[in-house]
């Protein structure tokens, strides 16, 4: 669960998989079946015990906050208002575009510093972001001469450019006034494919906020297809009804033949990653044509996916980050892979050891790497904390009686 900013108190981030929504398990919280968002939203099915989604609306000064909240009634209104409801049955139709072969698994290229040479890769990705100039919304590259030497890629190379980043570029995107500009810069420099922006889906926020993220996220979909540029729809769900949501858009329209989802942050929590591979292999049974799935993270849930989706591609981030930690990726005997501490003197250019983790990393995922099937990883139970006296920690109820009277899910007035 992302933390949310200081001014918003959070009275349950130690509590963060009681958040969890899990239909299975849990019933309906209490005030959701009076919610006007019900239809839609589906209720909560947490093990925190609130009232319904409104108690996690605790700001001390609601002027600070930006969140989609029913309380601030004026806000709420605009929010809605600027992405024509909750429905996604309102976002636009659009054509379908062709997609060219792309390969299983395709390197991430960050930017070009540390580097003096290009990348030898025919196929590569690059941050959406680091296109655009993130305050005014100016390309930073307008021809592909231009795109190569930003990255020090090929300039023939074919590039996909993924959406997924820090909610600051995500919601800049969306508050830049001239979108088709974007939109178009995209088209003219020939990226093959985009990641639409992932909205976040907080487990520690009122519905509404979530409800407005999955919107936003269809209608940028929606912008780019529209704009002749093919586009991954992104699947950010928070639970079960999110994902019948994202189903039945998906079987009403044939033009969404490429989706996107993101392991890296909370979707790859080891006690919460079945959940979400169940849910897309779910997904991907309950559509009548082959869907492309574009993910990023969650390499342990390669082989599962790949036995219900027409391909998988992996949009491979660590071979990036960890040249720059001055990693060295070898397979060991045993087939598994080692990212070796390397030493280069002050100044040295990283070219040879990208060129080498890139090639490593992906020999080992194509053909090095276990083909077992998940039960992925999940986290040993914490041993209970031993007293000097030798005796196990006792529980107390304390702690959690104060979480729930700040969530005001009953009265602190006994």
């Amino acid at each position: 669960m992302t933390a949310r900013p200081k001014h918003e108190p959070d009275p349950v981030v130690h509590l963060a998989e009681r958040l969890l929504d899990d239909v299975a398990r849990f019933t309906p919280a209490l005030g959701c079946r009076t919610c006007p968002d019900f239809d839609t939203c589906g209720g909560l099915h947490i093990e925190a015990g609130f009232f319904d989604c409104s108690s996690f609306c605790n700001c001390q000064d609601s002027t600070l906050c930006d969140m989609v909240c029913r309380r601030k009634p004026q806000h709420f209104f605009d929010r809605f208002q600027e992405v024509s409801g909750f429905d996604l049955s309102s976002v636009p139709r659009v054509t379908g575009l062709p997609l060219r072969a792309l390969p299983d698994v395709i390197p991430l290229v960050g930017h070009k510093y540390s580097r003096t040479e290009t990348l030898a890769e025919d196929v590569v990705a690059v941050p959406l972001y680091e296109l655009f100039h993130m305050r005014s919304g100016i390309p930073h590259v307008r021809t592909r001469a231009e795109l190569a030497a930003r990255f020090l890629i090929p300039e023939d190379a074919t590039v996909i450019a993924t959406g997924v980043d820090r909610d600051a570029k995500l919601e800049a995107w969306w508050e830049f006034a001239d979108r088709d500009l974007l939109v178009g810069t995209l088209r003219d420099l020939g990226v093959v494919l985009v990641t639409c922006p992932n909205f976040s889906l907080f487990t520690n926020t009122p519905r509404p906020d979530n409800l407005h993220s999955i919107k936003r996220i269809a209608l940028s979909w929606g912008e780019l297809m529209a704009g002749g540029v093919n586009a991954a729809l992104h699947l950010n769900a928070r639970t079960d009804h999110d994902y019948a949501r994202w189903t039945r858009f998906i079987c009403e329209r044939p033009e969404a033949s490429v989706v996107a989802f993101e392991f890296g942050t909370g979707a790859g929590h080891q006690r919460r990653i079945d959940w979400h591979v169940e849910r897309l292999c779910r997904l991907a049974d309950s559509v009548d044509r082959p869907l492309i799935l574009v993910v990023r993270g969650g390499a342990l849930a390669l082989v599962r996916l790949r036995a219900h989706f027409a391909q998988v591609i992996l949009i491979e981030t660590d071979s990036f980050s960890r040249t720059l930690k001055r990693r060295r990726a070898e397979i060991t005997a045993s087939g598994r892979l080692r990212w070796l501490r390397v030493q280069t003197a002050h100044g040295e250019p990283l070219n040879g050891l990208l060129a080498h983790n890139v090639a490593t990393r992906r020999k080992y995922l194509l053909e090095a790497s276990p083909k077992r099937q998940p039960g992925l990883v999940r986290s040993t139970p914490k041993r209970a904390t031993q007293h000097t006296d030798g005796e196990p920690r006792q529980g107390s109820l304390v702690p959690e009686f104060e979480v729930t009277l700040q969530g005001r899910a009953i009265t602190a007035n006994l």
